[in-house]
């Protein structure tokens, strides 16, 4: 599979929280030839099996993106906007965006307030009318409005929309189109509603209910200027096993079980703590009676940006060690 390929399409889908269908068939498009049978639940999550006749192990990667989203109309036709997930306003401020319409504009805030002083409250998008009637025929309240920026290249990374977590996405497609023999029953789940509270990965595992779970997703990078070393992750280090976060800590089992497989396989790989945020891991793990669960993650910088950066030797990294774990032979750890 061509990462770059796949991770072009997959940042190109529209697919906010609660909208996910777009980027849902892309996905399906790129994992039928990988697997016995699709379908989509209630919620909207994507659930791909490979049958085996070993433990049922249950990887997930979520596939929405963080938006902005239509809350009024003035009478000069700007559109005052809310977030969905975790919208910095001084972050996102002169973005261009996209509408599910097609429909574009320009995020803007109140000149009256300082950058480093604004709020949610304070931003309003601009799509080119000049009045309240007009742009109600292009923009409804509650549509959503996502990030019109493109992928582009920079040797052995990428800067790009919404690898928060197309890159996860893009994990989990290479890992499945890697994959050789197992007898490991396999559940590789593109969950909804991450960003507004990790909600498709709870129903999805009750549904399923694994015996061992995987999240994929991005983890912040601690080699930016003026890090404070919150995190302790680095681009180009490899596969980032996680220890903990803000809403997991991991099966010391799946933790020691990752690094060994990284280690006999040649994988780059390092461990990963955060002290705040969480993956599709966070449910996972509380299932039912609990599940035995691990993550690895692609370090990332300038999250929740209209353009975050990442390493594709670090996302290959990735897709590698997850092949190599859903192809080892899993026993009931407890």
């Amino acid at each position: 599979m061509d990462l770059m390929e796949t991770l072009r399409r997959l940042t190109a889908a529209y697919g906010p929280s609660g909208k996910e269908d777009e980027v849902a068939q892309v996905i399906q498009e790129l994992a039928a030839p990988y697997c016995d049978e699709l379908r989509r639940d209630t919620l909207g999550n994507l659930i791909c099996h490979r049958r085996g006749r070993g433990p049922r192990v249950m990887l997930s990667a979520h596939m929405d993106t963080i938006a902005l989203v239509a809350t009024h109309v003035d009478e000069q036709g700007y559109i005052r906007v809310g977030g969905i997930g975790g919208i910095s306003p001084d972050r996102v401020v002169h973005t261009p965006v996209r509408f599910q319409n097609g429909q574009g504009g320009v995020v803007q805030a109140q000149a009256d307030v300082e950058p480093g002083k604004r709020k949610r409250s304070d931003l309003f998008l601009d799509v080119g009318v000049a009045g309240q009637e007009q742009a109600q025929r292009l923009v409804q309240i509650g549509d959503a409005a996502v990030f019109d920026t493109h992928l582009i290249q920079l040797g052995h990374r990428v800067s790009a929309p919404y690898l928060d977590n197309r890159a996860g996405c893009a994990v989990q497609l290479a890992a499945m189109a890697a994959l050789g023999e197992t007898d490991n029953d396999l559940y590789f789940v593109f969950s909804v509603q991450e960003e507004v509270g990790t909600r498709g990965a709870k129903t999805a595992a009750w549904a399923i209910e694994p015996d061992y779970g995987l999240a994929l997703d991005v983890t912040p990078a601690d080699d930016q200027p003026g890090s404070k070393h919150l995190v302790s992750s680095v681009l180009g280090g490899g596969a980032a096993v996680k220890v903990m976060d803000g809403s997991v800590i991991c099966h010391p089992w799946m933790v020691e079980r990752l690094m060994q497989l990284a280690q006999q396989k040649g994988i780059p790989a390092q461990r990963d703590v955060i002290r705040a945020g969480g993956t599709d891991a966070g449910p996972i793990h509380l299932n039912r009676a609990g599940v035995v669960t691990g993550g690895i993650s692609i370090p990332w910088r300038y999250g929740h940006s209209p353009m975050e950066l990442v390493d594709l030797r670090d996302v290959q990294a990735c897709a590698d060690l997850a092949k190599a774990f859903l192809e080892s032979k899993l026993e009931k750890v407890c």
